[in-house]
């Protein structure tokens, strides 16, 4: 039986400024639980949970494979939650740390970090490597969701 995924974590949500617990995995859209708004879906995964927290999400998951000792991915990091605060409800964000989590940057050919790769019911259907501004990466989120 694989490792169980850590249960939730906690967001504030960016509209009424109330905590939430929000699941790693599951069905369903996080919600807040005094506004009823779409939460920002941002969680770690790693080899162990990877499929169950990005393959079997049920909205498109947008894929940050990073490093710590990575000056670009530091700078990109804020912009993509940024992008996942306007697209809450839309799109889950999934960090996964490339020393952490080796066979998972193997199986997805991972050479440069970071690269950003965007997932439909656990297919791939978009990729960059780099770092952008937000305004760029909300427009190549939003097109590979429309494409």
């Amino acid at each position: 039986m694989p490792p169980k995924v850590a249960e939730s974590s906690v967001v504030r949500c960016p509209h009424c400024g109330r905590n939430n617990r929000v699941p790693r995995a599951g069905a369903g859209v996080p919600r807040c639980g005094e506004c009823r708004e779409s939460l920002p879906w941002v969680v770690d995964a790693g080899d162990e949970d990877f499929a169950e927290v990005a393959e079997a999400a049920p909205i498109p998951v947008v894929v940050d494979f990073w490093a710590s000792w990575c000056g670009p991915c530091r700078m990109v990091s804020p912009a993509l939650h940024q992008v996942a605060t306007e697209l809450a409800g839309r799109i889950k964000l999934v960090k996964v740390n490339i020393d952490e989590a080796p066979e998972t940057s193997r199986r997805f050919g991972v050479q440069a970090v970071p690269t950003l790769v965007v997932m439909k019911q656990g297919k791939v259907v978009a990729r960059r490597a780099g770092a952008a501004p937000a305004p760029v990466l909300r427009e190549w989120v939003g097109d590979a969701l429309a494409g």
